[in-house]
């Protein structure tokens, strides 16, 4: 049985991006065949497109670490033919192939049941950056930052993991300050919920001081470096920042202080490798009381086709909220 897949392919140290047919009896990784319905672009999708070998080392390969569909075939007990199901994170669409594809063939592990408050198109609008975005907000929501404490900040406001991240808070009733670099995506920061939007360059400071005035009851952070630093020394007493990314950077600038003086809390957030039975409380809560009123503005739907055309864009940093694939 044929079915078509986007195939990155290695040429002479070029990497090429090809719609191509393969076989279904081709695909190795588990015991469970899923029918893809949807996918999503994400930029960890966008490095394995273009050949970058953190994150896949062997090619041909086709990416795409989300997918959302039903299961065709199973040799495992735990799931049925006819289930809806999706996956987000684990090696999907790293070194096994992903979600870019009309089907996929993983581990019985790697599956989660899709809530019946989610259609198959909107997991895949959150896909692995809306499940990255609702854990951080978990964790800020756990160490007890309610909306009366003040402000949140969310870096990185207008990507896939700060545009959920905004929308979220905002549907909890956290006010809440987008930071961005793209002056034309204010509005649509806007019309997610934002307070007020913030230009990056305003959380760089270089200043050397080792704690800032305080501005933020807490903050989700989705780049890292500088401006994550910045957001560490400018939290209130006792408040908490995220850091799930490092667009801006790995090193962190940063002093002890804000920690031992000011109480700050760290939290890394990972959704690659978090246990199976974490998971499910978190994708409940976006299927129902986390679920944004305007989910459907944050993503526009692209076809196979259209796929890399749009690996470009989010690799020059062009993209703006989601991109769901439609298979």
């Amino acid at each position: 049985m044929k079915f078509k897949a986007l195939q990155t392919i290695e040429n002479n140290g070029q990497y090429d991006n090809h719609i191509v047919e393969r076989d279904l009896v081709a695909l190795q990784a588990g015991e469970v065949w899923v029918k893809v319905d949807y996918s999503s672009l994400n930029y960890k999708d966008a490095l394995s497109a273009s050949g970058n070998k953190g994150v896949t080392r062997v090619f041909p390969h086709t990416p795409g670490i989300d997918a959302a569909g039903t299961i065709f075939a199973s040799a495992s007990e735990e799931w049925k033919e006819g289930e809806d199901v999706l996956i987000t994170g684990f090696d999907l669409g790293m070194n096994t192939d992903g979600g870019f594809a009309e089907y996929v063939k993983v581990p019985s592990a790697w599956l989660l049941k899709r809530p019946e408050g989610l259609t198959a198109r909107e997991s895949m609008i959150y896909g692995t950056a809306g499940f990255t975005a609702a854990l951080s907000v978990q964790a800020l929501v756990k160490h007890g930052i309610t909306p009366p404490h003040g402000t949140i900040a969310v870096s990185g406001a207008s990507g896939g993991v700060g545009a959920i991240a905004v929308a979220i808070l905002a549907k909890l009733g956290y006010t809440v300050a987008a930071i961005s670099t793209k002056e034309s995506a204010r509005d649509f920061l806007l019309s997610l919920g934002a307070s007020e939007v913030i230009a990056r360059a305003e959380l760089e400071d270089q200043s050397g001081k080792p704690i800032l005035k305080p501005r933020f009851a807490a903050a989700v952070d989705t780049v890292g470096g500088l401006v994550l630093s910045t957001l560490l020394r400018s939290t209130k007493y006792g408040g908490a920042v995220t850091a799930c990314g490092m667009v801006n950077g790995g090193d962190i600038p940063i002093t002890v202080f804000p920690f031992i003086l000011k109480g700050i809390t760290l939290f890394g957030i990972d959704s690659v490798e978090l246990p199976l039975e974490k998971r499910p409380q978190v994708w409940n809560a976006l299927s129902a009381e986390w679920k944004p009123d305007n989910l459907d503005m944050l993503a526009s739907e692209i076809s196979l086709d259209e796929l890399p055309a749009s690996i470009e864009r989010i690799l020059k940093g062009q993209m703006k909220g989601r991109a769901i694939v439609r298979l």
